[in-house]
């Protein structure tokens, strides 16, 4: 309940803010439509179905199950399936957009919560933390690429240096989630 009132707050802010914008002249309505992101909207629209299917035709329930059987031998509980979906989610945004990232694996990441009993809410955080975490990639992000030519970088560079960022930030979420995620 307070989550849905702070979304439903920060709504009405962005929203209160462009209409602000477009009142003020700052921005008129031409130049709004200017700079919606299409191709994301589309991609992140397309995906929706994609992520209702693997839901409803049991794909996400036969993946989940398969990455806990392998994290099940390992016996590190709750800690185990988060490092999982951490990483598959991780390795995914490394080749696909973030919203992409979390809207095919958030089904796989739910039926993992329901058959292992972590909290959902927490597994979904570790995912979009994880989705977010496209740092060993110079195709992981788009300012990955435009500072890829003027930085003279080589893909190495990037795994060089994105991989144990991305190593951090999963200890930290791992850490971090299960205290302040009930």
């Amino acid at each position: 309940p307070r989550c849905s009132k702070s979304r439903q707050a920060l709504k009405l802010l962005e929203e209160a803010g462009a209409l602000a914008m477009v009142l003020c002249r700052c921005l008129d309505m031409e130049e709004a439509y200017r700079f919606v992101q299409w191709r994301a909207l589309f991609l992140i629209a397309g995906m929706l179905p994609m992520g209702l299917a693997l839901d409803s035709s049991g794909a996400a329930r036969m993946l989940a199950g398969g990455l806990l059987r392998a994290v099940g031998g390992l016996g590190l509980g709750s800690l185990g399936v988060m490092a999982a979906i951490f990483l598959s989610g991780a390795l995914a945004a490394q080749i696909m957009p973030s919203p992409a990232v979390a809207l095919l694996m958030g089904p796989i990441a739910l039926t993992a919560a329901a058959q292992s009993g972590v909290p959902a809410r927490q597994l979904m955080m570790v995912l979009v933390v994880a989705a977010s975490s496209s740092f060993f990639s110079p195709v992981g992000h788009p300012a990955n690429v435009l500072v890829m030519g003027p930085g003279g970088y080589r893909f190495a560079d990037f795994v060089r240096v994105g991989l144990p960022l991305t190593l951090l930030v999963m200890v930290v979420a791992l850490v971090a989630v299960p205290l302040f995620i009930r």
